[in-house]
């Protein structure tokens, strides 16, 4: 694709980049057959090469945005389909995050849009407001119908029946390795997930030390930055990925890390971005990219450690493959070998590669075209009668898990139970 920015223009290092990735572009539409906003809609605009004319333009002319081109570009999933789908290469991850941090600064939302953005980026990054939060939705929740926003109606319905309690586990600490120390790993505990479901991290944490791994929580890390990211906020989400650098770093130069394992892929992308993100910081810059080498999603480090080879369990796992894993890390198979191998059977549903509409804040910002790729989702899953359905993935757990009846759990629930954890509390009461 051919573009016409100015010398001036392109002394932004942001622009720059745009730039390189729009001249990668051959406007093939091979990304229009995997975009599931394309699907829904069948609107140009709304794939993935609509989109890049669309900020072409905008950036190009340096004007800025209009609400036709911040229609569309909110519309996105950041689903990254499209990115495994393009024979070019077109990184349109950093491209499309661009134009968000472009619109956030030159348009002015509507009120609500801007009341509504500000709540959710100063709540869910942190466990104790988003706890406080989900507790007053699910007394609000018999209000949702009421509600004359579908968003405020979904922020309603998104709170789960049940809070968890809090888990000490998240509090900064080392947990030893059982038996011979292999590793020394950084976990990251996350947010929302703190908030929603402790089960996770606690089942990581057995998990990797029985197989040999030191695991550290590192005091002063904290959410990875994504959700403030995708929002455009570039300042907020700098900040948060910032101080995880500093206290990563601080781990890395003193006992030392040979990895930082990741257990919700949304935040495993985000965090192996940080070495661009921060390119252009003189202090940090180096440091991010160390950080950005060490991360790894929970899958691969399993699959380094190696897991001891199940029984039959004689249960049939769907598996759900979040596309911030699959697309966003271009991690595919670790998760289902990994639960083959301990001994569970595993089913995919059709169309896998397409999102269930999660995608962070998109089910609350979004909701009318997240329901539909959720019941799309859930249709395809559930037609593999399963009697678990597995997510690497909070967010995608959530949407899911309002959906269906099928159990919904994180891989590594089911693969520290059957290599000696405890039974999931999601499965507490459920046959099998």
């Amino acid at each position: 694709m051919q573009t016409t920015f100015t010398p001036e223009q392109l002394k932004d290092p942001g622009i720059a980049r745009a730039n390189e990735i729009l001249r990668s572009c051959v406007h093939c539409g091979f990304c229009t057959a995997t975009c599931p906003t394309y699907q829904v809609l069948g609107d140009e605009l709304d794939s993935p090469r609509g989109r890049i004319y669309l900020i072409k333009d905008m950036l190009e002319q340096g004007r800025p945005a209009d609400e036709k081109t911040v229609k569309h570009i909110d519309r996105c999933l950041s689903c990254l389909a499209c990115m495994t789908t393009c024979p070019s290469g077109v990184h349109y991850m950093h491209l499309v995050d661009e134009a968000r941090s472009y619109i956030e600064r030159t348009y002015k939302r509507p009120l609500m849009d801007r009341v509504l953005r500000a709540v959710l980026a100063r709540i869910i990054p942190y466990p104790g407001r988003f706890r406080l939060a989900l507790f007053s939705a699910r007394l609000g929740r018999p209000l949702a119908r009421f509600m004359p926003d579908p968003r405020l109606k979904a922020m309603l319905e998104m709170a789960p029946k049940t809070i968890p309690p809090v888990s000490r586990n998240d509090d900064p600490q080392v947990f030893s390795a059982m038996g011979e120390r292999r590793m020394r790993v950084a976990l990251m505990t996350g947010c929302a997930q703190k908030a929603l479901n402790t089960d996770i991290n606690d089942a990581t944490i057995r998990l990797l030390r029985r197989l040999g791994c030191e695991v550290v929580v590192a005091r002063g890390a904290g959410c990875c930055g994504a959700l403030t990211h995708h929002m455009g906020k570039e300042a907020l989400a700098h900040g948060s990925a910032a101080a995880n650098i500093r206290a990563w770093m601080a781990e890395k130069r003193g006992p030392g890390l040979d990895a930082i394992v990741i257990n919700t892929s949304g935040c495993g992308t985000t965090v192996k971005d940080y070495g661009h993100m921060f390119r252009t910081d003189a202090v940090l810059a180096d440091d991010a990219g160390i950080v950005a080498g060490l991360a790894k999603d929970v899958s691969e480090i399993l699959t380094t450690l190696g897991l001891p080879k199940g029984d039959p369990k004689g249960l049939r796992v769907a598996y759900h493959a979040a596309c911030s894993l699959q697309h966003g890390q271009q991690i595919k198979s670790a998760p289902k070998d990994l639960l083959k191998r301990v001994g569970f059977e595993v089913v995919e549903p059709a169309d896998s590669h397409l999102c269930c509409g999660s995608a962070g804040t998109y089910n609350l910002l979004q909701p009318k075209i997240s329901q539909e790729l959720k019941a799309r989702k859930v249709s395809t899953l559930e037609a593999k009668a399963p009697d678990v359905i597995a997510a690497g993935n909070i967010g995608c757990m959530m949407q899911i898990g309002s959906g269906t009846g099928v159990p919904v759990l994180h891989t590594v629930e089911l693969l520290d139970w059957a290599t000696g954890g405890p039974k999931p509390r999601s499965l507490v009461g459920h046959a099998g």
